[in-house]
C-alpha cells in the first residue's frame, strides 16, 4: 500500500512536468503571432444632420510579440478611412485609424464597415463598424413611376413616344428640370418648359417625344432629371428601343404573317 502510495505522487510529478513542458513548448510559437486588440471595434455617432461630415478614430494594440503590418483599409460607401499611424506596428505599441464619414444623401439610421488587412495571426481581417442616426430636414424628394423606358418595335422613319410620370412626394416644392438633345417633351399635349415646379403631392405626365429614327437595330438613349431632392438630385431614365426598316417588317409579316392569322 505504502508502495503503491509512493508511485502515485512519482507520477503526478511525472505528468504535470510533461504538460509543463508541452505549455513551455508551445508558448514561444504563439506568443511570436501579431495580434491586434481594439479598444472599441464599433462607434454610435447618434443622430446627427444629413450633410454633416463626422470623423473617428479607432484605437488598437497589438498585444502579440511580434509586429503587425498593416496592408490596408478597406471602407464602405460613403466613409473614407486612412491609417495614421505606422504601417508597422511594433510590439506593445499603438496603430490608429481615422475615419471621415459624409453624410450628404443617406437618410434614417445606418450602418458602415471598414476592414483592417493586416498580418494578425487571429484575424487577418478585422471588421469595424460605424452607426448613424441621420436626421433630414423637410425637404423635396422626386418619385418617378419608372426608370426604364422600352418602346418596343419601331419603324424607320417613325417619331416614337413614351410617357413617365413625375411625383411630388416630399413636404416641400419639387423643382425639376429634364433634359435630352434629341428629345422634346410635353404635357397635357403642350410644350413643357425644361425647368417646372411640382408643389408637394402633385404628379404631372411628361410625354417624352423622339426625332424621326434613321438608325436599324437597338437604339438606348438616357433622359436626365435633376432636381432639388438632396437625396436623389440626379436621375436617369433609360429609354431604349428597336428600329426596323419597311424591308425588314414587310419580312417579318411574310414570316410569321400565317402564324398570327392562325392564332387569331
Amino acid at each position: 500500500m505504502n508502495a503503491h502510495t509512493l508511485r502515485r505522487p512519482g507520477a503526478v510529478i511525472v505528468v504535470t512536468a510533461a504538460a509543463a513542458a508541452l505549455i513551455v513548448c508551445a508558448a514561444p510559437a504563439w506568443a511570436q503571432k501579431p495580434r491586434a486588440v481594439f479598444k472599441a471595434t464599433s462607434h454610435d455617432f447618434g443622430k446627427i444632420k444629413q450633410g454633416d461630415v463626422v470623423e473617428h478614430e479607432f484605437v488598437f494594440k497589438n498585444e502579440g510579440q511580434a509586429p503587425l503590418v498593416v496592408d490596408k483599409v478597406e471602407t464602405t460607401c460613403g466613409c473614407t478611412a486612412a491609417l495614421v499611424s505606422a504601417k508597422t506596428v511594433g510590439p506593445g505599441q499603438e496603430g490608429r485609424i481615422k475615419v471621415v464619414f459624409d453624410t450628404r444623401g443617406y437618410a434614417g439610421r445606418l450602418t458602415r464597415y471598414l476592414y483592417l488587412i493586416s498580418n494578425d495571426g487571429d484575424k487577418r481581417r478585422r471588421e469595424l463598424s460605424l452607426v448613424a442616426d441621420i436626421e433630414v430636414p423637410p425637404s423635396a424628394r422626386i418619385d418617378v413611376d419608372r426608370y426604364n423606358v422600352d418602346m418596343g418595335l419601331v419603324l424607320e422613319g417613325e417619331s416614337p413616344a413614351a410617357a413617365i410620370v413625375i411625383r411630388s412626394a416630399g413636404e416641400r416644392e419639387l423643382k425639376v428640370e429634364i433634359a435630352h438633345e434629341n428629345v422634346k417633351f410635353f404635357s397635357g399635349g403642350k410644350a413643357l418648359a425644361p425647368s417646372f415646379a411640382l408643389p408637394r403631392g402633385v404628379s404631372r405626365e411628361v410625354e417624352m417625344r423622339f426625332p424621326p429614327q434613321s438608325k436599324p437595330g437597338v437604339n438606348r438613349d438616357y433622359v436626365l432629371l435633376k432636381s432639388n431632392d438632396p437625396v436623389r438630385s440626379t436621375l436617369s431614365i433609360y429609354v431604349s428601343r428597336y428600329v426596323v426598316t419597311k424591308k425588314e417588317l414587310r419580312e417579318l409579316f411574310a414570316k410569321y404573317g400565317q402564324v398570327l392569322k392562325d392564332r387569331d
